[in-house]
């Protein structure tokens, strides 16, 4: 009998030592290619330094070395298991082919090619109003006709988080204009025109009278959205970035699109400190009126708030413009944030504590941890409210703070500037 056991459990020994380096390979794999960059950033004309530290070699299919003249355009191969100086040509974009030992494909990486430019770092509060484009559905609803028997004209039809754009090709402005429209219909079906995962579409509905005589079609909706936040940066031309990722509404997460909206200037009244388990706020008043107002706002996005100032909002600038830092420049170790705890931009200290070239989550690029015990006395660490305060390093602004982690306040994720300002040029 024993003589039998021990071929089986040799064979079985055998499978899981395959299995168990399958499975190290294919970690290893992932491993590798979640650090390769799916986009790289590279300043036109100049010669620029990248480590990304991986077993491969990447087939660069531009002018993209020193040694070669600008004119010239064909397929450079470079050792990315150590640091590799490139130069870039014109501004352009190429592609590299990045392959495993040289041999397997692992991924193909834009690079982009852009002119060295400068920002104003903010750290301001400011208050946002925005208008939704169409009206947004946040919830669906039954109702009571007069004869008692409970409707929901919309189920099946509509869906939270849609957008409602047209009724029988009239524009949809607001709730109230929706409100009324249907009333105007008299019962009679309706084609509604609405956008749903970015694309639009057609339904036909049916409102329906409720036991106060009004025509409904069973649906919550919201037309605008406030909130408070940092700007981030100005431009040369007035052009602003603000809090690093977008504002979404309170019942669906959805992050709204806007037809536009107003940027306005903030008072912080209160701030609450964070504590584990418990992120701390600060919080403003915005003053709603033209005179205050410091900008026109044009798009709400995963990566922040955009639009230009006004004279008013140029005028808060108090800093110097300085170079912006690519997320292959940005180093482990010192760095530092300005916002506003009180009336006036204030500096502190944090460490970069990790950086991530290839990141699906763009609002956590960046990993930081507050250092300076000034601002972990006065607020704990991160709280929000300063979401867009602006990250600096080596005099260059290289993003801006996105999250805190509730169970750490002193820790939370910043976006790359580059992220910013490729949303922002769009």
């Amino acid at each position: 009998m024993r003589r039998k056991i021990k071929p089986i459990w040799g064979k079985l020994l055998l499978a899981v030592i395959i299995l168990a380096a399958a499975a190290w390979m294919i970690m290893t794999f992932h491993g590798i290619v979640r650090r390769i960059p799916t986009t790289l950033y590279f300043r036109a004309r100049q010669s620029q330094r990248m480590d990304l530290g991986i077993p491969a070699t990447g087939e660069v299919r531009a002018a993209f070395a020193a040694e070669r003249s600008e004119g010239e355009s064909q397929c450079v191969t470079v050792d990315l298991s150590r640091p590799v100086t490139m130069r870039t040509g014109r501004q352009e974009r190429y592609d590299m082919e990045v392959r495993l030992f040289g041999v397997l494909p692992l991924k193909k990486v834009d690079i982009r090619v852009i002119d060295d430019r400068e920002l104003i770092p903010m750290g301001i509060p400011i208050g946002m109003y925005m208008q939704s484009r169409g009206v947004l559905v946040v919830g669906l609803s039954q109702f009571e006709t007069k004869d008692g028997k409970k409707v929901s004209p919309a189920q099946g039809l509509i869906k939270e988080g849609d957008y409602l754009l047209k009724l029988n090709d009239e524009s949809i402005t607001g709730k109230e204009a929706l409100a009324e429209m249907l009333q105007d219909k008299g019962g009679e079906r309706v084609r509604i025109t609405l956008e749903r995962d970015g694309k639009e579409r057609e339904v036909e509905l049916l409102p329906m009278m409720d036991s106060c005589g009004k025509y409904k079609a069973g649906i919550w909706v919201r037309d605008n959205l406030q909130g408070v936040g940092t700007l981030t940066y100005l431009d040369g031309e007035g052009k602003f970035g603000a809090l690093g990722h977008g504002i979404a509404d309170v019942d669906t997460g959805t992050i709204m699109e806007v037809s536009g909206g107003t940027l306005y200037q903030t008072e912080i009244v209160n701030l609450r400190p964070g504590h584990r388990g418990s992120p701390g706020e600060m919080t403003g008043r915005i003053i709603y009126d033209d005179q205050f107002a410091l900008g026109e706002i044009d798009r709400n996005t995963d990566r922040g708030v955009y639009g230009i100032c006004n004279d008013a909002g140029r005028s808060l600038a108090m800093e110097e413009p300085v170079p912006i830092g690519l997320k292959q420049e940005i180093e482990l170790g010192p760095a530092q944030v300005l916002c506003t705890l009180e009336d006036e931009v204030e500096c502190f200290a944090v460490e970069i504590t990790k950086v991530h070239l290839q990141q699906d989550n763009v609002n956590r690029g960046i990993e930081l941890r507050v250092t300076d015990p000034e601002l972990i006395r006065r607020t704990g660490g991160i709280v929000q409210g300063m979401s867009g305060s602006p990250i600096l390093q080596n005099g260059k602004i290289i993003g801006a703070v996105t999250h805190v982690l509730v169970n750490s306040p002193e820790r939370g994720y910043g976006i790359f500037i580059e992220n910013m300002l490729e949303e922002g040029a769009s």
